[in-house]
């Protein structure tokens, strides 16, 4: 019996040595995985994500802002008829390509999906959600009318703006945004009133708002000011080149 004592004395600092380097790998695997960062944080719901990115993005953003106000300064202050004719050049694209602030009266289309009670028997579920393609109908129409700058989610909408559909969420320019979609357009509200009620695709979505089997939503309204704030993002064009 002493022997047997004996013999488990010398066992168990073994096990407990093993037990601590398990656990020590466990610990280290699991800060590799992380990258040092929580495996589940605190929000980590789609839509918390999704405001987090957003903001993120906001950030970084108005820090582009910024370092393009310094470069401008910057570039003012050379001298030269060259430098001034290219910089004067420049600065009349700066509006018509969206790089400046607009405000005005327009309008705020709000288009949402419909209220998840919606449980309409033989109805494809896709027809009952918001697309990519009813907000780029929105756009055009509104484009079509005259506007003069537009914003869609607050961010501001220029030619190669791209807009898409990913899951049940919009992604513009690399954010993804979750309904209501509101867009909002600066410019004579009359025209583009009357192009939101001719174009046959801003038609076909309204014929569905108001259909009590779908309730897509549609709000439209004529705002006596609307405030589009300057792209801050890229204006470089990225395509496809043929090869071979």
């Amino acid at each position: 019996m002493p022997k047997t004592r004996t013999h488990a004395r010398q066992r168990w600092p073994v096990a407990v040595l093993g037990i601590f380097a398990l656990t020590g790998f466990l610990f280290v695997a699991a800060s590799v995985s992380s990258g040092g960062a929580d495996l589940r944080p605190a929000g980590g719901d789609a839509a918390s994500l999704l405001q987090e990115r957003s903001r993120r993005i906001d950030d970084r953003r108005k820090d582009a802002r910024e370092l393009r106000s310094d470069i401008d300064a910057l570039s003012s202050s050379g001298s030269g008829s060259a430098l001034d004719a290219v910089l004067e050049r420049v600065k009349s694209l700066e509006k018509p390509t969206g790089l400046t602030s607009v405000e005005g009266p327009g309008m705020r289309v709000t288009l949402t999906d419909a209220p998840r009670s919606v449980d309409a028997p033989g109805i494809d579920p896709n027809l009952l959600v918001v697309h990519q393609q009813d907000i780029q109908a929105f756009v055009n129409a509104l484009w079509a009318g005259g506007a003069e700058a537009m914003t869609l989610q607050g961010q501001r909408l220029i030619s190669t703006t791209g807009i898409k559909c990913v899951g049940n969420t919009v992604v513009l320019d690399g954010v993804p945004y979750s309904p209501p979609y509101i867009i909002e357009a600066i410019g004579d509200t009359t025209a583009m009133d009357t192009s939101l009620q001719t174009s046959p695709e801003t038609i076909t979505y309204a014929n569905y708002s108001r259909d009590p089997r779908y309730q897509v939503g549609l709000k439209v309204e004529t705002l006596d000011l609307v405030k589009a704030k300057a792209y801050a993002g890229s204006v470089g064009l990225t395509y496809a080149r043929a090869t071979g």
